[in-house]
């Protein structure tokens, strides 16, 4: 989820948690609940040390269930400073372990992952079942706070949002069983056994998906809107939402793209041995969907991308990384993939 959603949804559950006949305590509280939310995001200065180090550690300790009631006391403190509560740190630690909790559960319901049990554990949990900038999931948050701010003496609003919230993500989940059951047909009719299915959400609509079904050698991909029932075309001057949003097809006309996991040949050689060397182990630990990106000619350079975060509408892809030797039987490097012909290393 993105910073600035957390850190609404932080100040929506801080209204919908205020104790009843503390009016003038309220904004404090509330204020409270929209820095304390956005908090854990500061761990994206990870990603100055280094693009490996992002990977294995954003939404890490930050986003861990075991340390957030300890992450919740220098917040309390600090925010009770800033804010001149006079209750001191533990008026605001109640809240501050809440709103961090929240933003715990706005992270594991995408498709990235998140390490809730972090320093003990680095597997990361995730739903899957909203896209990480949901619009409607953010404006049912700025509504719930516009209610708010103008019945200021009541918690209704905020309660409602927020059980809206919860139930507006429940429905993506059952969305996301009907992609995946589609991606299940698929499967079947090509006769691919025990092929691997996934769905992962994509933006605009929460009928927009991309389904998976994947076997050892490829990854078969298309992307679909659950509801729609004609192509949608885009032209040139529809804006940026509508470039999004037009190449999600409907089920009945769905196109499937095969993606190679390592390619072919020698060539396909190569990509697997780079992708199964030590210098990747990084990779194959993140990637749930790992692909062959291309091979750099004339060179022992191998590149792979992770197909969770291709959208189509936009040509950027995060996450791109690959291995390089000198020579044949040469040890692996790790790079990452920058754009054009560009590489950084990653060890």
């Amino acid at each position: 989820m993105d910073t600035l959603t957390h850190a609404l949804s932080g100040a929506l559950l801080a209204r919908a948690t205020a104790p009843a006949g503390t009016p003038r305590s309220t904004p404090r509280r509330v204020a409270a609940g929209f820095f304390a939310a956005a908090a854990p995001d500061l761990d994206f200065v990870i990603g100055f040390i280094g693009p490996v180090e992002y990977l294995l550690y954003h939404r890490g300790p930050t986003h861990s269930v075991l340390l957030a009631p300890l992450w919740a006391i220098p917040l309390a403190w600090l925010l009770s400073k800033l804010l001149r509560e006079p209750g001191g740190w533990r008026a605001f630690y109640g809240v501050c372990l809440l709103v961090l909790l929240g933003h715990i559960a706005g992270d594991w319901i995408t498709s990235f992952g998140t390490m809730v049990f972090s320093p003990l554990s680095d597997w990361r949990a995730g739903l899957g079942a909203t896209f990480i900038i949901d619009l409607w999931f953010s404006g049912i948050i700025l509504a719930g706070l516009a209610a708010s701010a103008i019945l200021y003496r009541s918690r209704v609003p905020a309660v409602l949002a927020s059980a809206l919230l919860v139930a507006y993500v429940g429905w993506q989940w059952t969305l996301k069983q009907e992609a995946l059951e589609f991606a299940a047909r698929h499967a079947l009719e090509r006769g691919l056994q025990d092929a691997r299915i996934q769905a992962y959400p994509r933006p605009v609509s929460p009928f927009n998906w991309t389904v998976f079904a994947s076997d050892a050698a490829n990854h078969y991909v298309s992307h679909v809107n659950l509801r729609r029932d004609a192509v949608k075309t885009f032209e040139k001057g529809d804006g940026f939402v509508a470039m999004l949003d037009a190449p999600y097809r409907p089920l009945a006309q769905a196109r499937w793209e095969s993606v190679p996991r390592f390619g072919e040949g020698a060539e396909g050689a190569l990509a697997r041995a780079a992708f199964e060397s030590p210098a990747l182990g990084f990779f194959r630990w993140f990637a749930e969907t790992p692909a062959f990106d291309g091979a750099t000619p004339g060179s022992e350079c191998v590149w792979f991308r992770d197909l969770r975060f291709v959208n189509p509408g936009r040509d950027w892809v995060p996450f791109r990384f690959g291995a390089c030797r000198d020579a044949p039987g040469a040890p692996w490097r790790a790079f990452e993939r920058l754009e054009g012909a560009g590489r950084r290393a990653a060890d």
